[in-house]
C-alpha cells in the first residue's frame, strides 16, 4: 500500500494582488510556513504562472520547480478549471462565463472555445515538462440547463449533448495521452460531469479513453446527497486527484437541495472549512488508503463563514492528521505459525 501524499493546497482561492499572494515565491513562502508540502497551481493566473511559457520552455519549468523546491514544496498538478469550463458553454451562460476567457475572444463563442481548447492542450505539454502525471480541470456543460426534467426533455437531447462534449474533448485527451498525463475532471454541479452516471456517459462517449479520469471532491456530493463513500468503492480506479473540501447539508421546511436561490450563507447546502462541516474524512482517507490511492490530498478552501487564511492554516494540520501512514505488515504477524503448503493440507485433512 502507498501513503497518501500531503498536505497540499490549491492556490486559486488565495492568489491576490497583495503580497505574499501576488507572486509564486511569496505564496510559496506562505504555504510552506503553514506546513504544506505541495501546491496545485491555477494555470490561468499570470501572477503565479505563465502557461504558454511552461508549455514551450523546459528552463522556465525548471525555474518554477526550483522556486518551490527551495521552500520544500512540489507541484501536485496544474489546473485548467476555468479554461476547461469554456471548452463547452451553453448559450444561456455565455455572458456569465465570458470573463474566464482572454479579452480578445470575449463575446465570440467560437473563438472562445478554440482558445480554451488550445489552453488545455498547452497544459498537457506544460505538465509533461514539469514531470506531472495528472491534471485538474472542468468538463464544461451543454446539457446542464436541462438538469430537471421539466419541461420534458425531447428524446435524444441529452445524448446529443454528451456526444458533442465527447467530440470536443477526445482530441484534447489524445494530446494528454501523447504527453503521458491523465485528465481528471472535477465532478461538480454546473458541469455535465456532476455525478457517477454522467461520468460514465462521458467515458463511454470518448471510447473509454485511458486518460479520462476523476478529481474527487466529496463536498459536491454532500450538496447533492450522493453517497460519497460508496462513490470511492465504485470509481477508485479512476480517482487520480483528491480535493479535500468540507460541506454541510441542513434542509429545512423552507428549502432543500436546490437552495431557493439563496446566498451561500443562507443555503441549506453550503461549503465549510475543514472540520466545520459534515464530511466523514476519516472514512474517506481510510477508503483511499485501502484502495492504494497514490496521489495528493489537496486542500481546496471554500467557506461561507471563516477567513481563508485561518482555513488554510487549520486545513494543513487537519489533512496531516488524517493521512494514514500505511502499515508494512499485518497487525497479527506476531502470531504467525510459519506453516507451509504441506502443513496447510494436513490442517484441511487433505492427503
Amino acid at each position: 500500500m502507498k501513503t497518501i501524499k500531503g498536505p497540499a493546497i490549491f492556490l486559486a482561492q488565495f492568489a491576490g494582488d497583495k503580497p505574499p499572494f501576488n507572486s509564486l515565491p511569496g505564496i510559496a513562502d506562505w504555504a510552506a510556513s503553514l506546513g504544506f508540502k505541495g501546491v496545485q497551481i491555477p494555470s490561468w493566473d499570470g501572477r503565479l504562472f505563465d502557461l504558454k511559457k511552461a508549455a514551450e520552455s523546459q528552463a522556465y519549468c525548471d525555474e518554477v520547480k526550483g522556486i518551490l523546491a527551495q521552500r520544500g514544496l512540489q507541484i501536485t498538478e496544474l489546473s485548467t478549471h476555468l479554461q476547461g469550463q469554456l471548452v463547452a458553454v451553453h448559450p444561456a451562460y455565455d455572458s456569465a462565463f465570458d470573463g474566464f476567457a482572454a479579452p480578445e475572444v470575449r463575446g465570440n463563442p467560437a473563438a472562445r472555445t478554440a482558445w480554451a481548447v488550445e489552453q488545455v492542450k498547452l497544459a498537457a505539454k506544460a505538465s509533461r515538462r514539469l514531470a506531472l502525471t495528472d491534471h485538474a480541470t472542468f468538463s464544461g456543460a451543454l446539457v446542464w440547463p436541462y438538469l430537471y426534467p421539466w419541461p420534458q426533455r425531447p428524446p435524444g437531447l441529452v445524448e446529443a449533448g454528451f456526444a458533442e462534449l465527447a467530440k470536443r474533448w477526445k482530441p484534447i485527451l489524445d494530446v494528454f495521452d501523447e504527453n503521458g498525463v491523465n485528465v481528471c475532471y472535477e465532478i461538480h454541479p454546473g458541469e455535465d460531469l456532476h455525478d457517477g452516471v454522467t461520468f460514465e456517459m462521458f467515458l463511454a462517449g470518448v471510447g473509454n479513453h485511458r486518460r479520462c479520469h476523476i478529481l474527487y471532491d466529496p463536498s459536491h456530493f454532500v450538496l447533492q446527497q450522493l453517497d460519497y463513500l460508496a462513490y470511492i468503492d465504485i470509481y477508485h480506479d479512476h480517482i487520480k486527484i483528491f480535493h479535500v473540501k468540507d460541506a454541510e447539508f441542513n434542509p429545512t421546511g423552507r428549502q432543500g437541495v436546490y437552495g431557493g436561490f439563496q446566498s451561500w450563507l443562507n443555503r441549506a447546502g453550503r461549503f465549510r472549512s475543514l472540520g466545520d462541516g459534515q464530511v466523514d474524512f476519516t472514512g474517506i482517507f481510510s477508503k483511499l488508503a485501502g484502495y492504494d490511492y497514490a496521489g495528493w490530498a489537496v486542500l481546496e478552501w471554500e467557506c461561507c463563514l471563516k477567513h481563508p487564511e485561518d482555513g488554510a492554516r487549520e486545513g494543513a494540520a487537519f489533512i496531516a492528521d488524517h493521512i494514514i501512514r500505511v502499515t508494512e505488515k499485518a497487525f497479527d504477524d506476531f502470531a504467525g505459525a510459519g506453516t507451509d503448503d504441506a502443513a496447510n493440507r494436513r490442517m484441511l485433512g487433505i492427503h
